[in-house]
């Protein structure tokens, strides 16, 4: 079946039914995770650093992997570059509309503000990989995506490690009476057994993937058939419409008063992102993919640095004054995050 024989309509509808059903089952994924969260005893940021950002990057992992035997190096590079962006924006929206308060002003541990200076570390690599060139290493599997792969393996097993030790000292913490009203408004859904919330989230993960091949198939087609271009697609609409699971879970997270795992929800998902290139690289058939970045996908790591070192700012300066109902590293986010868009635009 060739996408790009489909009316355009056809693909504009397509893609925006995927994009609720992805949403509607992220959202669904936070909820079941607190509550996983609460009976296993795990923390609320591992949860949000490894369960849900690995449940919530199913679209990324779908629409990366079918780019990539797809030989489509241009969205694999912009859906993930883009991406980082993206998510990063995504708690300045939850500031917005879920917290009262500042929402960099709730954690009480500064694993937080470490997992973002590992992510800094970690995409400014990836940067210089792409402004040196890679080089294969072996079976066309390329240098930079394999030191990625293992440093993210070692940030794990750190903030694992971090996440255990004593508390940050906060400073005009916000109170948690929000919190309880959703937690109760949910009760139906705390009340059922733990192995049905696991075959629940299991079908939640499974509409995310479903839909997630279904969104890089119609968001080629619409790049193809609208002349945007493909990096341009990946950076914005792709990288938007994927990046639900994130926005559904964040939002239903900051609802349940569980802030740790919903700012940990998106530094995980972020660091997952850089471990994907690894297997995209090996089924990229045209040498290393890292090769391939251009000025588009190395202006999105610069915009992903900028905002992620922003919001480590945030998470430092207990005390910081709030703009239009969000915090002001919120607003600083959102404004880098709408520059870059105009910029990746005039950039293409």
């Amino acid at each position: 079946m060739s996408w790009s024989n489909t009316p355009l309509a056809v693909n504009l509808m397509l893609f925006v039914i995927c994009a609720i059903c992805v949403w509607l089952a992220g959202g669904a994924l936070a909820r079941y995770a607190d509550i996983i969260a609460d009976r296993r005893r795990l923390g609320r940021a591992f949860m949000g650093l490894v369960f849900l950002a690995a449940a919530t990057e199913l679209p990324e992992i779908a629409t990366t992997f079918t780019a990539a035997i797809q030989d489509n190096a241009a969205l694999v590079l912009g859906n993930m570059f883009g991406g980082i962006t993206m998510q990063t924006t995504i708690l300045a929206i939850a500031d917005i509309y879920v917290v009262r308060g500042v929402l960099t002003q709730y954690p009480r541990k500064p694993t937080h503000a470490l997992e973002a200076a590992l992510l800094i570390i970690l995409l400014s690599t990836l940067l210089g990989f792409c402004i040196s060139g890679d080089i294969v290493i072996g079976f066309n599997i390329g240098l930079g995506t394999s030191v990625l792969a293992i440093a993210y393996a070692l940030c794990v097993m750190l903030l694992r490690s971090y996440d255990e030790e004593g508390d940050w000292v906060p400073v005009d913490l916000p109170g948690k009476f929000e919190a309880a009203a959703d937690r109760n408004a949910g009760r139906p859904v705390v009340d059922l057994p733990t192995t049905t919330l696991m075959a629940r989230t299991v079908g939640a993960a499974v509409v995310i993937l479903v839909c997630g091949v279904l969104l890089v198939h119609s968001a080629e087609a619409i790049a193809r058939q609208t002349g945007l271009g493909s990096s341009f697609i990946g950076a914005t609409i792709l990288a938007a419409s994927t990046s639900l699971p994130e926005l559904s879970t964040t939002i239903a997270a900051a609802r349940l008063g569980a802030y740790t795992m919903a700012i940990s929800n998106i530094f995980g998902s972020n660091l997952i992102m850089l471990f994907l290139l690894l297997p995209a690289d090996a089924l990229y058939r045209d040498g290393p993919i890292l090769a391939q970045a251009g000025k588009t996908e190395m202006l999105n790591l610069v915009f992903g640095i900028l905002v992620t070192a922003i919001i480590v700012v945030g998470l430092l300066v207990r005390r910081k004054p709030a703009v239009l109902g969000m915090g002001l590293d919120s607003a600083c986010v959102l404004a880098v995050y709408v520059s870059s868009l105009f910029i990746l635009y005039f950039a293409r």
